[in-house]
């Protein structure tokens, strides 16, 4: 079993910055890919982007490319997302998830961290 605590979420202006984390404990993610998704009020959750645990590659959704950046600690078992260029249309709950590369970006992963609020006023 893996365990995911996301941390992070806030109230923050357009244009303003802010990062996530999501602590992974329990079973090891060695083997493991973890992605952030999100979802705002009244809407489906939405992949956000994703990384390799091992390489370190990413991929992200398209609203968020040259804005957000994915980024792991090993030693720490933690995962980030640095959120730059805030815009109101980022308002959500962001979810972190772990598990196979194609579960994780495919939002069936079998880990998921009950979720951060992020608020981004105008």
């Amino acid at each position: 079993q893996v365990q995911l605590v996301e941390s992070g979420g806030g109230l923050v202006q357009a244009g303003g910055s802010l990062r996530l984390s999501c602590a992974a404990s329990g079973r090891t993610v060695s083997f493991y890919a973890m992605g952030w998704f999100r979802q705002a009020p009244g809407k489906e959750r939405e992949f956000v982007g994703a990384i390799t645990w091992n390489a370190g590659i990413t991929t992200y959704a398209d609203p968020v490319k040259g804005r957000f950046t994915i980024s792991r600690d090993t030693a720490k078992s933690t995962l980030y997302l640095q959120m730059n260029s805030l815009k109101p249309e980022d308002t959500a709950v962001y979810y972190c998830a772990a598990g196979r590369w194609s579960a994780v970006v495919a939002a069936r992963s079998d880990y998921w961290g009950k979720g951060t609020l992020v608020t981004v006023s105008s």
